[in-house]
Parts: structure tokens; C-alpha cells; sequence
């Protein structure tokens, strides 16, 4: 197997500011499609897209495949976590004991009607298994910020309550080296947007 690389790219800003947005649909905003663009300016040529099916990844993903010419697949393992009745509220809008459950034991605490992170986790670490199993040499991967956290996580065997310290901001790109077995993928660079 030849060398392969991975870049992962977090969606920009959205319409409506910042929330916690889980599985709701709101469009990037006209802010988050420069940033998009921006953080591509020293792309290289990728062999494949995957992306998230939700629309702030989607759309931007369905734009870039056509303007690149790649293949481009959706994956729903990609999908950022369902924060339940959390989707779509400010932090304000949320009880502020809550809050503090989740920032200090964002393993342990679920908000009302979750995804509990171990289901999270697993879902998407699936979908990173079947990412590497692709021969593609350089995929663009196109996700969210939690998504993102936990396959750098797992990269670097980070433990689970460390994942919310890795900072990804909008449009932040992270990219990965793919070694064949029995090597392991190791982190190339990680920069925000």
C-alpha cells in the first residue's frame, strides 16, 4: 500500500451563532463558506471526499467535489453527536448546573434525550475504521468539531475526558499520515481556521 494521508476539515460558522447544534440542519453562513474556502487555499489534490450528511458539511462538501472533480461519499457515522434538547439552544439557554455537569464529566453527563458518548464514540470510531480500510491516497474528510476530537483522540490514545481540551475551531484542518498495518495514523499538523 503506498502512503496516504487524511485531512480533516471542520465545517465554519452557521446561521444563528454559536449552539449547540448536534443534529440540527442550519446552513453555513456566508462567513463560514469563506472560511471553508480559505482554510483550502494550499489544497492538494485529493482522491476523495467524505463527508458528513448534515447540511453545514454537506453542501459545502457537494461544492467542493464538483469544483475538484473527486468522488464524494456521505457518511452518517460522521454525523456530530445528538445533544437531544440541547440541539439548537445557547449555553445561556441551558440550566447553568447542567452545564457544569457536562463541561466537567463530558463522558459521564448526557444531556436530556443524548447521545450518550460511549454510543457516540462508537458510531464514529466505526466509521474511521471503514475510512482507513479505503485506498484512496488522500481523502478530505469533512465533519464536525466532536467528530474531529475523537479520532485525534484516538490518534494520539488520548483518555476519553481529554477530548473537549482539543480546540478545533471553525474550518480548522487537521491532517493525518495513514501507515499500512502495522503501522498506526499519526498526526501531521493541527491548526484552526
Amino acid at each position: 500500500m503506498s502512503e496516504r494521508y487524511l485531512d480533516l476539515l471542520r465545517h465554519g460558522e452557521v446561521e444563528g451563532g454559536v449552539r449547540f447544534r448536534g443534529h440540527c440542519d442550519t446552513p453555513l453562513s456566508e462567513q463560514g463558506w469563506s472560511q471553508m474556502s480559505q482554510a483550502l487555499t494550499d489544497a492538494p489534490t485529493w482522491s476523495a471526499i467524505v463527508s458528513s450528511p448534515i447540511r453545514r458539511c454537506a453542501e459545502f462538501a457537494t461544492c467542493c467535489a464538483e469544483t475538484h472533480g473527486v468522488a464524494l461519499t456521505f457518511m452518517d457515522a460522521l454525523k456530530e453527536r445528538d445533544f437531544g434538547s440541547w440541539n439548537g439552544r445557547t449555553t445561556q439557554e441551558i440550566a447553568p448546573k447542567d452545564l457544569e455537569s457536562f463541561w466537567s464529566d463530558p463522558v459521564g453527563f448526557t444531556p436530556p434525550d443524548a447521545e450518550p458518548f460511549g454510543d457516540f464514540q462508537a458510531r464514529v470510531l466505526d466509521g474511521w475504521r471503514k475510512i482507513l480500510t479505503h485506498p484512496d491516497p488522500h481523502t478530505l474528510l469533512i465533519t464536525h468539531g466532536g467528530v474531529i476530537r475523537l479520532i485525534i483522540a484516538e490518534v494520539l490514545m488520548m483518555p476519553d475526558q481529554a477530548t473537549l481540551l482539543l480546540e478545533v475551531p471553525y474550518a480548522s484542518r487537521t491532517r493525518l499520515h495513514l501507515y499500512p498495518p502495522p503501522g498506526r495514523p499519526s498526526l501531521v499538523f493541527h491548526h484552526g481556521g
